[in-house]
């Protein structure tokens, strides 16, 4: 029974420190966070053409500073299919990831409730609602967005892997940018959404839920291909404390000792 509830989760619902609320506080904040400033630079107030290089980045700057300030918190996945593919690779428990897609969900829909009460009726179009372009089939559409979530899970995989301690600090810039790439590249074909929860807010908002199935199903496919991929095939290889330690410092000691030659180069010009 202790295992099953272990691998349930349901210790850490009792943990006397509270780790899992904050943990879901965390979580609805940051999407509640992605909702409002993401989807705001959809609104458009001014009757100008639509900038997707300002949205793509806007989203991206957003996860930056989400997973920066509260990754330690939760790890900050702050997309249902982060957190799918944070399930099937088992580092998280069952009833962890549930409760964190619900209240991703739930900060996702207050983030776009904000948004509405902030913005002027007339001007509120569809408060960033996720839409495919009429030319694109609803399969093609999986398909997008499947190739969206894979591309984000398996960059959170990567810069996440325990045993590549060089690459934690720039985790949140790389994923960043990975929500950004996403954005530029694919916005024209369904809005680029990448995360269920956002899509999610968004749509009950507006009540518009038109192939609203294809931001869940997507997302969350490529995100537990892309986990299941980089943990049985691109996994860093532990090497023990020791190693993992020289590596790290080796990689740093590389670094200074380039841009100690930048500098010397660059006296000597």
């Amino acid at each position: 029974m202790g295992k099953f509830k272990e691998s349930l989760g349901i210790n850490e619902l009792t943990q006397k420190k509270g780790g899992i609320w904050k943990a879901l506080l965390a979580e609805f904040l940051g999407t509640l966070l992605l909702n409002f400033f993401g989807c705001a630079s959809c609104v458009n107030l001014k009757n100008t053409t639509t900038n997707f290089v300002l949205i793509g980045l806007t989203f991206g700057l957003t996860i930056f500073i989400v997973v920066q300030t509260l990754g330690h918190v939760s790890g900050a996945h702050i997309n249902p299919a982060v957190t799918a593919g944070m399930l099937a690779t088992g580092n998280i428990q069952i009833i962890k990831g549930v409760l964190y897609i619900v209240v991703q969900c739930l900060g996702a829909l207050a983030g776009s409730a904000i948004l509405k009460a902030l913005t002027p009726e007339n001007l509120q179009g569809g408060l960033g609602k996720t839409v495919l372009t009429k030319e694109v089939t609803e399969a093609q559409a999986v398909g997008v967005e499947l190739l969206l979530g894979f591309v984000l899970v398996l960059t959170v995989c990567g810069v996440c892997d325990p045993n590549r301690p060089e690459a934690k600090p720039v985790a949140a810039l790389a994923i960043g940018m990975a929500v950004t790439l996403g954005h530029l590249a694919a916005i024209d074909y369904t809005g680029s959404s990448m995360n269920p929860a956002r899509s999610f807010g968004a749509a009950l908002i507006t009540g518009e839920w038109e192939c609203h199935w294809v931001y869940w199903l997507g997302p969350i496919v490529g995100g537990v291909l892309a986990a299941l991929l980089y943990k049985h095939a691109f996994a860093a290889p532990s090497l023990g404390p020791m190693r993992i330690v020289e590596r790290y410092t080796t990689v740093v000691a590389d670094e200074k000792e380039l841009k100690r030659l930048d500098v010397t180069k660059a006296e000597e010009a």
